[in-house]
């Protein structure tokens, strides 16, 4: 019960930074674009800092985002696993056989079909390239505040994100490097490798041990309401330094081809509805009550964004249209998820009652 009290506390609902996300990542595309066009030195001292391909200042803003997030997931919580499985069945098949394999289809029918007259072969491939590094990462941390706003059940949802980033450990590379093949785009197997090693393993082990010590000497209450707060501002001050340094990289490609954010937002898009739909509806197939179907189908529908662009920016480098096209992908996330949060709250009829008993 003091786990479940907690995670809701974590997830209070989504706050004023959250809500409008979207706007801060136009203002960061703005002032990146300024400095790539007036103050082309900063890119240029920037490139100086690399290893295997790997931009070490973007490197440690990164994992500025993401190794708060792991402390978070409560991997305690495997031990429930056996608990609404039929929820846990849905979210594992739509986030690992279905989102991955819908999201290249989606793109490269857009990229190579639809917007072949606007869009370059080479970068309707680069673009392509960064819709799988998205399709490929499940959410892990906005999740939490999605299931809250739907009144999802928390300690589902706290499983939910824990076997997923297990999966992510084993799935991630394998799939990204399938897909990417498919689309003839060269795999280099060793960085890809390095990314989620520096991405995913360290801190997510990291985070474990941070999380398993403080709650020992602290508590857990200690750990949820005082611990995990004081990374809220680095964690945003990350993410907004990396977008504006993705984007004063990205000046040249974004000036002369200002309409392809909108081209790349839109099969993004579709398949977040995709996506939310394949699983909401298989919850209501099930018989699943709203508690468990809503954040079901939240998890697949949202991004593990910060994975995402950090796995393209090692791949293909800051200046590469690949990093750019994740990074729509934190562009439309915020707007996309809250119109699917009030679809799901307004179907709740569709639903068994919750046993309350």
């Amino acid at each position: 019960m003091a786990t479940l009290k907690n995670q809701a506390s974590q997830s209070a609902g989504i706050s004023f930074y959250e809500k409008y996300l979207s706007l801060w990542v136009i203002l960061c595309m703005a002032t990146g674009i300024l400095i790539g066009k007036y103050l082309p030195q900063v890119p240029e001292f920037l490139n100086r800092f690399e290893y295997a391909k790997v931009s070490i200042p973007i490197a440690i803003l990164i994992w500025l985002l993401i190794y708060p997030m792991m402390m978070k997931v409560d991997f305690a919580s495997i031990k429930n696993v056996g608990k609404n499985p039929k929820g846990l069945y849905v979210t594992w098949v739509t986030n690992w056989l279905i989102k991955p394999f819908t999201m290249y289809g989606i793109a490269w029918f857009f990229f190579f079909v639809v917007f072949k007259g606007l869009i370059p072969t080479n970068l309707a491939q680069d673009y392509l390239a960064g819709a799988i590094l998205l399709g490929a990462a499940p959410c892990t941390a906005m999740v939490f505040v999605w299931s809250h706003l739907t009144k999802g059940n928390p300690a589902f949802t706290v499983v939910q994100v824990a076997t997923n980033d297990l999966i992510i450990l084993v799935a991630y590379t394998p799939l990204v490097a399938l897909l990417l093949g498919i689309g003839g785009i060269s795999v280099p197997w060793d960085t890809l490798l390095l990314s989620v090693l520096l991405f995913v393993v360290i801190p997510l082990a990291g985070g474990v041990i941070t999380r398993s010590r403080v709650i020992k000497h602290k508590g857990e209450d200690y750990f949820n309401n005082s611990f995990i707060p004081k990374f809220g501002n680095v964690t945003i001050i990350g993410l907004l330094l990396t977008l504006i340094i993705i984007f004063a990289f990205q000046g040249k490609v974004i000036l002369e081809n200002p309409l392809h954010i909108l081209l790349i937002a839109i099969p993004l898009t579709i398949q977040t509805f995709l996506i939310f739909f394949i699983a909401y509806l298989a919850g209501r197939k099930l018989k699943l009550t709203h508690s468990i179907a809503a954040p079901a189908g939240m998890i697949g529908a949202s991004n593990f964004f910060e994975l995402s662009v950090a796995v393209a920016i090692s791949l293909f480098g800051t200046s590469s249209p690949v990093a750019m096209a994740t990074v729509v992908g934190v562009l439309v996330e915020v707007p996309v998820m809250l119109t699917l949060v009030k679809i799901a709250n307004k179907t709740t009829h569709w639903f068994p009652a919750e046993n309350t008993a």
